[in-house]
């Protein structure tokens, strides 16, 4: 067992104060990676070592099952055992069912597993037709009324002045079936999650004895991931406390992206104000990540409201992110599957990788570029696009069409029809959820139809060789993830993929707040990395289609200069693109092949295209010795430069767009001695 001295000992300035600070409110505000974990176990011990605390007596509540186990397995290494780590919801199940039956002389509702099969019978007492993504929004949305202490009758006021909605249902039928649900729900004797927070509260303000029995058992409170609690886990950690102010609380501001489903980070902003005496900790020293993706990620956070931690890294230097813009989804989803094929080509294993997104139909692509190279990949938080219950009943349609295919209707308009049958429509819900998730998996069937040679019956067998492609077992591999499920996760390698306005932030992210969240989910995403991170944009959807999606707002303080030079704002803040000229006759390009060169396609190129070659097997040797993608080394269009300009000395090449003071310590030396090579 660790000695006092020992155990802070292993901490820096910052957690070692965290550790130290034994009695009291106490707030620490830990930045992505700062060690957060380390330092509140670490003051738990301490506490224990020390006898300012009894083990028993102290309860340390997290948000989901694995940050608990960690708790209890750290703070078993640390010599304090006895500690109990629990969930909100695991802690307050526990006291329901020992007290519930001592406090009301009967057992406690039976928990359910899920809502569903009552809600479907309330919706059809309100004569609501709702399909499981509907009755999946209505649930998610109550789930956050519970949490947020909204009744049935005051929902649709609630909802109307917080901007809630349910797709395609008013807000007076969504609280009306709310209601029935909690109806059929107690008929039945039972009880959902929430309702486990609800009535252990009820229980401890009604029932003084119980109250001060868990008063007694519980007196020293650390509570992680502060910026995600909701009101009712508030009251009930009030009611745990019974005024007292022993209580440690941790968070980020900057990590709260869960503020939809009910998560308030107030609560943690305010807490000093509301804990007179507050003893207030920044851990800001970053473990995770290069200084690169730190100052990414500071830079991102920086136009930011309110509160944050700015973040110092401790990492030697390491790549400088890269930022890849592409001409659709498809082209995007390759280029990222060829950078991973090029890093697991040069060792580094590809469970040290991961692809983050912002929706989950975004890994469709993804996952059928990885599945192409023979690259194992796992999907986090959500299955597999064609395991995806909606996309196997649109194959299953498609396939019975095809089947009996007469038609001679162009192919999209074959698949539009049958999706239509099945709820698609050609306009996105205006809101997130299920429904919203189950169009999206619906479209980009849609876009594979829209660029999809061939009858409906090729379409098909191309979709079955697809699935069964992806559903190949898979072993240790890449993570697939949305921003979300890749919170509290970390890897040597992360691709940002999609960031393009409408996808980051999403489109239906309206107020400045919703704005925000979504600018701390980018944050989130960008945390991940430990060494490496790419951040990519497809200026089209689907080859061949409209190329006018920009890259993100967010990404303007971070962009590099060549990219950045082709963007212009318009009124208002919102992008628009300049017209591109050919440089060599000045006339407007048409195609995206021509804007690519940057000149017509029947004018001679400005640039000694023999030394442009010349400089790609150049630095097509040097991305494969350095075993990274080729545009990480320069861009084609700074070769263009290069072969254009033909620098002859170190000043000269900085004035090129796309070489800096790095890249020109790292390669400088190289290029001018294959610009000076014979012939150039």
């Amino acid at each position: 067992m660790p000695t006092p001295d020992q155990l802070l000992e292993a901490l820096d300035p910052e957690q070692r104060q965290v550790a130290e600070a034994l009695r009291g409110p106490v707030r620490v505000l830990a930045g992505a990676g700062t060690g957060k974990t380390r330092a509140i176990t670490h003051r738990i011990a301490y506490g224990v070592a020390t006898g300012v605390y009894a083990p028993t007596e102290v309860l340390a509540v997290t948000f989901t099952t694995r940050a608990a186990g960690e708790l209890r397995g750290r703070l078993r290494q640390l010599g304090a055992p006895g500690v109990q780590a629990r969930t909100f919801h695991s802690a307050a199940l526990r006291q329901l069912r020992y007290f519930w039956p001592r406090s009301h002389g009967v057992d406690p509702p039976e928990l359910i597993e899920s809502k569903l099969g009552m809600l479907a019978n309330a919706a059809r007492r309100q004569r609501l037709s709702a399909d499981q993504a509907t009755l999946r929004d209505l649930a998610s949305e109550i789930e956050w009324a519970k949490v947020s202490n909204v009744l049935p009758e005051r929902y649709p006021q609630v909802a109307q002045a917080r901007g809630r909605a349910v797709s395609g249902v008013d807000p007076e039928v969504v609280g009306r079936v709310f209601g029935s649900y909690e109806d059929v729900k107690r008929s039945q004797g039972r009880m959902d999650l929430e309702d486990v927070l609800l009535l252990t509260a009820a229980m401890l303000a009604d029932d003084e004895r119980v109250a001060a029995q868990v008063r007694r058992q519980y007196k020293w409170f650390v509570v992680d991931e502060f910026q995600d609690v909701s009101p009712i886990q508030t009251a009930l950690l009030d009611l745990w406390r019974g005024g007292r102010d022993e209580i440690c609380v941790v968070g980020d501001p900057a990590q709260t992206i869960y503020s939809f489903a009910g998560a308030d980070a107030s609560y943690l902003r305010d807490f000093a104000r509301t804990h007179p005496g507050t003893t207030s900790i920044e851990l800001v020293r970053n473990y995770r990540s290069t200084p690169q993706i730190v100052t990414a990620a500071n830079t991102v956070l920086a136009g930011s409201v309110g509160e944050v931690v700015h973040l110092r890294a401790q990492r030697p230097a390491g790549p400088e992110a890269d930022f890849t813009p592409y001409a659709d989804e498809v082209a995007e989803a390759d280029g990222i599957a060829a950078a991973i094929a090029g890093l697991c080509a040069g060792g580094l294993n590809p469970g040290a990788i991961a692809i983050l997104f912002r929706i989950n139909a975004q890994s469709e692509a993804l996952e059928d570029a990885l599945a192409s190279r023979g690259i194992p990949y796992s999907v986090r938080g959500a299955a597999r696009f064609f395991d995806r219950p909606e996309v196997r009943q649109a194959v299953t349609l498609l396939r019975g069409a095809a089947r009996a295919d007469t038609s001679e209707e162009p192919l999209a308009t074959q698949v539009a029809a049958i999706l239509a049958g099945v709820g698609w429509t050609p306009t996105a819900p205006a809101t997130r959820g299920q429904s919203r998730d189950r169009w999206e998996s619906f479209q980009a069937l849609a876009d594979q139809a829209s660029g999809f040679e061939g009858s409906l019956a090729e379409f098909v067998a191309d979709l079955e060789r697809r699935a069964g492609e992806q559903h190949a077992p898979m072993a240790d591999g890449v993570t697939l993830a949305s921003f979300h499920a890749a919170k509290g996760l970390e890897w040597d390698a992360v691709f940002l993929a999609g960031l393009h306005d409408g996808s980051m932030p999403i489109s239906y992210a309206d107020t400045p707040a919703e704005i925000e969240e979504e600018r701390r989910l980018l944050y989130v995403g960008l945390t991940r990395a430990q060494t490496r991170l790419s951040l990519s944009w497809a200026r089209a959807r689907t080859p061949g289609g409209r190329a006018n999606r920009r890259p993100s707002r967010f990404l303007d303080p971070l962009l590099p200069a060549e990219l950045a030079a082709a963007e212009v704002r318009g009124p208002g803040g919102k992008r628009r693109r300049g017209a591109v000229h050919c440089r060599e006759c000045g006339a407007p390009l048409g195609t995206p092949a021509e804007k690519k060169v940057g000149r017509c396609a029947d004018c001679p190129a400005g640039y000694d295209e023999e030394l442009f070659e010349r400089l790609r097997t150049w630095r097509l040797a040097k991305a494969a010795a350095e075993s990274v993608p080729a545009f990480v080394i320069f861009t084609d269009a700074t070769l263009q430069l290069l072969a254009e300009a033909k620098p002859a000395d170190d000043r000269a090449m900085l004035a090129i767009n796309g070489i800096g003071k790095a890249k020109l310590e790292r390669y400088g030396s190289e290029v001018l001695a294959v610009l000076g090579a014979p012939g150039a």
